[in-house]
């Protein structure tokens, strides 16, 4: 399997949103149909998404008539780079851009370009917190 500088997928851009979203508003919950409305997405995808993030302990299900989805810990506890990981996966500082390595591996044609882009990237989602997120839904 290939991988890239960073690699976004529906399922995690969905999630992020969402997850959000649901930061912005709590410690208030919504139904997967309410937010799936909120990020313009299928309420069967999202539903597989949160499912996920539940297994990881992200989200808390709540049964009932005013059941849904909330965070299971406040937004300041929870890093972008936690959803990132849990909806995709770990973010490997050292990879080849090929999908089969050419070279020997010893140096690379970017230099440490790769790597440092890459450092950023984590860096900054394992410090940023849903909290520190500014977006208007």
């Amino acid at each position: 399997m290939s991988q890239r500088l960073l690699k976004i997928n529906e399922s995690l851009c969905i999630g992020l949103h969402a997850m959000v979203f649901l930061a912005k508003i709590y410690p208030e919950g919504k139904t997967i149909k309410e937010l799936a409305h909120r990020v313009k997405a299928s309420p069967a995808h999202l539903a597989k998404v949160f499912q996920q993030l539940q297994k990881a302990g992200l989200v808390l299900a709540t049964r009932g008539p005013k059941g849904g989805y909330i965070l299971s810990k406040p937004p300041s506890d929870i890093t972008l780079l936690e959803i990132f990981e849990t909806l995709q996966q770990p973010i490997k500082e050292h990879f080849c851009l090929y999908p089969e390595p050419v070279c020997k591996g010893t140096d690379c044609i970017f230099g440490n370009m790769i790597k440092d882009v890459t450092r950023l990237i984590k860096n900054y989602l394992s410090q940023t917190t849903l909290e520190k997120v500014k977006i208007v839904f």
